[in-house]
């Protein structure tokens, strides 16, 4: 099937636009995150970390007359994130209407799919919890580096994708791998916020965060939403081997490397529910699942040679 040339060029346009506005986006909240006062002070409990003096989600309190300045810069980075979003989703849309197939064929699709799945999510999590405006710009930043990446490294052109991959299961499986990597990418990162805060170190960094609490909180809740949607990827994935391959599992590396992501955050969950391994250890573990999802996207695919050797590069 041909490809239309100038939807092609106006999905890189969008693309590179989508990626501009989040940069000003990632600015704003930066400069929220200088204006904005201290979180609630630590206290000491024994001789263990410091643990928030309040367990409730911070809310800056309101300037005497108006808004303050951080919280007038927090509101214009979230508006401009979702101006960034709709030219993402456009971006998306455009290369599919222009190869004439699901946007999900080749390593800069995937991931530029990914980014969009974990700033969504991330919008979604501002709306059920506004004071966490501030972690705003850690969340942008890895969204920002992948985004980079996609757009230099792995970028290729609109094109049909192999007739492997010419099924009704590229939609199914290959959508909610990329809607669950997205949300891990959140989860991933508010439990690196969560160790950064406990640990006391880069104090100066973490010091205007929401309280721990609130950050496990969202890691937690995110995974549980996130955690079901990767398991029937993984399921799907084994009914397309099936069908392409005549077998459901095959040790290939990529489907390897998924189980072990699937076991680790299903061992996360289970340590989230366990005495003793729901705060410093849980978090570990669901950081060292994010970093297994990050090895499976760029060195398997990228690296070993494997059945899903798909990538484009």
């Amino acid at each position: 099937m041909p490809v239309d040339p100038i939807l092609s060029l106006f999905s890189d346009r969008f693309f590179m636009g989508s990626v501009a506005v989040y940069v000003l986006a990632m600015l704003m909240h930066a400069v929220e995150y200088a204006a904005a006062r201290d979180a609630p002070a630590k206290v000491l409990v024994g001789a263990g970390a410091p643990v928030e003096a309040e367990a409730a989600d911070p809310v800056e309190p309101p300037a005497p007359a108006g808004r303050t300045r951080a919280e007038r810069f927090g509101r214009m980075a979230v508006s401009l994130t979702v101006l960034g979003v709709l030219l993402h989703l456009g971006s998306l849309v455009m290369r599919g209407l222009a190869a004439q197939r699901w946007p999900l064929g080749n390593m800069y699709e995937f991931t530029s799919a990914i980014c969009l799945a974990a700033v969504v999510g991330w919008l979604v999590v501002l709306h059920r919890s506004p004071a966490l405006r501030r972690a705003g710009v850690f969340v942008l930043t890895p969204v920002l580096i992948l985004m980079f990446l996609a757009g230099t490294v792995l970028y290729a052109q609109a094109a049909p994708v192999v007739p492997a991959l010419q099924s009704y299961w590229l939609v199914i499986h290959v959508t909610t791998v990329t809607l669950a990597s997205g949300l891990f990418l959140v989860t991933g990162v508010a439990s690196l916020l969560y160790l950064l805060s406990r640990s006391g170190k880069a104090a100066g960094l973490v010091a205007k965060l929401p309280s721990t609490d609130v950050l496990d909180r969202v890691a937690y809740r995110v995974t549980v939403v996130a955690f079901p949607i990767y398991t029937f990827a993984v399921i799907a994935g084994a009914i397309w081997a099936e069908a392409a391959w005549g077998r459901f599992w095959g040790w290939d590396p990529k489907e390897t490397v998924a189980f072990v992501a699937w076991v680790v955050f299903a061992a996360y969950l289970h340590a989230r529910a366990t005495a003793g391994w729901r705060t410093n250890r849980a978090a570990w573990i669901n950081v060292l699942g994010f970093a297994v999802v990050v090895f499976n996207l760029f060195f398997i695919n990228m690296v070993v040679a494997g059945l899903h050797s798909y990538a484009g590069l």
